[in-house]
């Protein structure tokens, strides 16, 4: 299956000001790494006529400023989000897969990431969760996939194309769709003599086929020369 998704952190929160003011300093930028605790600005309550200390804003969490912070002169309140934080150590994917191949997610399965900024690169992942609903508006079901492993170069806000292996194929030889010749009805390929110098036709048994190759259940073995 072949689709696309977004990266993100796999851990994340916004962060709101304790009171609703004027936002007069911001001591941090998009991508800036921050602590529990820091104070990532300050807000000014005072009104026309009132003034009041200023009210400073704090990190819940350690990580990452993920999104570019309110702007000193900002009007904001109690339920204004400030600015999102992140740990981007620890990256995901969020994925969208149209609802005709809901029967086939599972947790576990493995994909191949593309990204644009890296397009003779494959990185690998796996999907780590299903949601248990389908999108009534859109008809897909989301998946979250993990990396196999970490890459500094793979960035939280990159936008990822993805191929989903939905099933598993093993035990077989493949060869190429194209070297399979029809003879009287039946599947058959050119097989090599030893000698590279003449080749036999064999009747083969074909299984399943994925991206222009097909299993041969039968006929052909591992190791031998196929001609397309």
């Amino acid at each position: 299956v072949m689709t696309s998704g977004d990266i993100q952190t796999q851990t994340s929160i916004e962060v709101f000001p304790s009171i609703g003011g004027t936002v007069v300093q911001m001591n941090v930028s998009l991508g800036s790494p921050v602590k529990k605790g820091d104070v990532i600005g300050y807000i000014d309550p005072s009104e026309p006529g009132s003034y009041y200390a200023k009210s400073p804003i704090t990190c819940p969490i350690s990580g990452s400023i993920l999104t570019a912070p309110a702007k000193p002169g900002q009007k904001v309140q109690a339920s204004s989000v400030i600015t999102k934080i992140g740990d981007i150590e620890n990256l995901q994917i969020s994925a969208s897969i149209p609802e005709r191949y809901v029967s086939e997610l599972k947790t576990g399965l493995k994909a191949d990431i593309f990204l644009q900024s890296y397009p003779d690169a494959v990185f690998e992942a796996f999907v780590s969760r299903v949601s248990p609903v389908v999108d009534k508006l859109s008809r897909t079901k989301e998946i979250i996939l993990n990396f196999s492993k970490k890459d500094t170069r793979i960035n939280a806000g990159m936008f990822a194309k993805l191929t989903l292996f939905t099933a598993d194929y093993a035990g077989r030889p493949v060869v190429p769709i194209n070297s399979v010749v029809e003879k009287n009805g039946k599947n058959c390929v050119f097989i090599f003599d030893e000698d590279d110098s003449t080749v036999n036709l064999r009747e083969v048994e074909l299984g399943n086929s994925v991206d222009n190759m097909i299993q041969v259940v039968s006929g052909i073995y591992e190791g031998e020369k196929v001609v397309v």
